[in-house]
């Protein structure tokens, strides 16, 4: 593995989930990328969450050209994927920051701040009313 200075860092958070991204330029065609350990593909076997983490590539048009090293945390795989998202797309910026207009059109700059509500006292759920019983 390359020395940390040769990546470039960024955190990514979404719901409960927070993602280390460290990006390089990658040493061979089609770039890897590894999260908690394990090859992207095996820690998120799903395709629509593979397509959510590589949106900030397909956006600059930069697919396959960077190596990612990601630590992941917390949350569900769907916020993880989100934070994982984030991070890239703060990563990217910080390394080439002529993308910036193009990230920030597709709105991946922006931290998705939608959390789950708390439960209120009363309440089933944050919303959810006991049934009404007229007898």
């Amino acid at each position: 593995m390359a020395a940390k200075s040769d990546y470039t860092y960024a955190t990514g958070r979404r719901k409960e989930s927070s993602a280390r991204v460290y990006l390089k330029p990658a040493a061979e065609e089609g770039g890897s990328a590894v999260v908690n350990g394990k090859v992207l593909e095996e820690y998120f076997p799903l395709a629509t969450t593979q397509m959510v983490i590589n949106q900030p590539f397909s956006v600059t048009e930069k697919e396959g050209q960077f190596d990612l090293k990601i630590s992941v945390s917390g949350g569900g795989k769907s916020g993880q994927a989100g934070a994982v998202r984030h991070g890239i797309a703060r990563a990217l910026e910080k390394q080439d920051p002529e993308l910036r207009a193009e990230l920030k059109k597709a709105g991946l700059l922006t931290r998705d701040s939608r959390a789950v509500e708390r439960k209120k006292p009363g309440r089933h759920k944050a919303r959810k009313k006991p049934q009404f019983s007229k007898r």
